[in-house]
C-alpha cells in the first residue's frame, strides 16, 4: 500500500502523463468515438467489458499450456487474446485520459503493465506460428505475469481510487427520506438551472413552468459542480453540461447523452405542495 501510495503522488509521471493525455484528447475529439469508449450508450464503462476476452483467453491458455496436445487450440486462443487486447486498450486510454491526476499516474503504469503484456503475448504467437511451442509458452506465462501485475494496479484504480465509479450515487443517501422543503416554486427560476441545499447535500433543480425536476449537483463522472453549467435543448430534452468535462445529462430524468459519463446522473423524486417545491431520497 505504501507504494501505491508513492505511486499515486509521483508528479514525476505527470510530464509523460500530460504529453499521453494531449494525444489521447486529440485521438479520440470526435463526439461519437468518445461516446462509444466510454460506454455512455452502455450505463457503465465499456473497458471492464472488453477486457473479459483477453483476459478469459489468456488465462485459458495458460491452462491448457500445461496440457498435451493443445498446441492448435492455445495458439488460436493467443490471437483472440492479442487482437481482443486492442479494443479494451483503446477504452481505457479514453476513460484515462479524463480522469485526475492521482489516478493518471496510477493508470499510466496499469497500461504501460498491459502492454508489455500484450508484447510479450505478441511475441509469443509468433514463436508458436513458427513451430516454437516451448519458447511460445515461456513468453505466455510472462505475458500473465505482467498482466496481473496490470490488474492488480487496475483493481487499485478503481476501487481505491473510485476510477469509473458514479462519484455522485453515494449522495443520495444522506438526502432525508422524508418530503423536505427545498424552496418555494417561485423562488425557482425558469429554464434555468438552481442549486440548493438540501439536508448537508447540493442538489440541482431545473424548472420549467410548473415542471421541476432534481438531481444531485456533484457530476457523477469527477464531481464537478453542473450548477455552474450550461443548459442546452429545451423542454423535455433540456441537458444540463458539466463544466469540467462535458458529460450531458438530460435535465427531466438525468439520463447521460454524452460522456466522459458512463452513467446516468442521481435525480430525487420532486412534489410541489403548497407551492413549495419538495424532494425526498428514492
Amino acid at each position: 500500500m505504501r507504494i501505491l501510495t508513492r505511486l499515486e503522488e509521483a508528479r514525476s509521471l505527470d510530464t509523460v502523463s500530460d504529453k499521453l493525455q494531449e494525444a489521447v484528447l486529440g485521438a479520440s475529439r470526435p463526439q461519437r468515438l468518445k461516446d462509444l469508449l466510454h460506454g455512455t450508450w452502455l450505463g457503465h464503462p465499456l473497458h471492464p467489458v472488453l477486457v473479459q476476452a483477453p483476459v478469459g483467453a489468456f488465462i485459458s491458455t495458460a491452462i491448457l499450456d500445461l496440457l498435451p496436445g493443445t498446441r492448435r487450440a492455445t495458439t488460436t486462443l493467443v490471437a483472440v487474446g492479442t487482437a481482443g487486447a486492442v479494443p479494451a486498450i483503446a477504452a481505457g486510454l479514453v476513460d484515462w485520459s479524463e480522469m485526475t491526476k492521482d489516478r493518471r499516474r496510477v493508470g499510466l503504469v496499469h497500461a504501460a503493465a498491459n502492454v508489455v503484456a500484450v508484447g510479450l503475448y505478441a511475441g509469443s504467437l509468433v514463436a508458436r506460428l513458427r513451430g516454437n511451442t516451448a519458447r511460445g509458452k515461456a513468453l505466455g506465462f510472462a505475458g500473465l505475469s505482467v498482466a496481473g501485475l496490470g490488474a492488480y494496479l487496475g483493481g487499485h484504480l478503481a476501487y481505491a481510487q473510485s476510477g469509473g465509479a458514479n462519484q455522485a450515487a453515494p449522495e443520495i443517501v444522506r438526502i432525508p427520506e422524508e418530503w423536505t422543503v427545498a424552496g418555494s416554486l417561485a423562488s425557482f427560476p425558469d429554464r434555468k438551472p438552481a442549486v440548493r441545499t438540501v439536508g448537508d447535500v447540493a442538489v440541482l433543480f431545473y424548472r420549467d413552468g410548473a415542471d421541476v425536476s432534481a438531481m444531485i449537483e456533484r457530476c457523477g463522472h469527477e464531481t464537478a459542480p453542473l450548477g455552474e453549467g450550461e443548459v442546452v435543448g429545451t423542454g423535455s430534452d433540456a441537458c444540463i453540461v458539466c463544466p469540467w468535462h462535458g458529460s450531458t445529462f438530460r435535465l427531466r430524468d438525468g439520463a447521460v447523452v454524452h460522456g466522459p459519463a458512463a452513467s446516468n446522473q442521481p435525480v430525487l423524486p420532486v412534489r410541489v405542495h403548497d407551492g413549495n417545491v419538495e424532494v425526498r431520497q428514492p
